[in-house]
């Protein structure tokens, strides 16, 4: 997994896994999702995610979840 955050677009990426990027839907107003051939979830955007964001970056949340220290019953689902 990786988490990267583009400052100047205000972008915020999660990959969570490599593979070819087939189809991607804005599943919320922001947040557009990237599946690959057999519809599995590749990764995530978070568009202005400075706001969007704001209280996982305080709970370090995001920071965690980058680092693999989240225990099981934290982690989002498909994680």
């Amino acid at each position: 997994m990786n988490v990267d955050y583009d400052q100047e677009t205000d972008t915020l990426t999660v990959t969570l896994r490599a593979g070819r990027i087939l189809e991607s839907d804005e599943v919320r107003p922001g947040v557009i999702v990237d599946f690959d051939e057999a519809g599995e979830v590749v990764g995530f955007e978070v568009l202005a995610a400075s706001q969007v964001m704001d209280g996982f970056a305080r709970s370090g949340f995001v920071g965690e979840l980058a680092a693999g220290r989240l225990r099981e019953d934290e982690k989002p689902y498909g994680t």
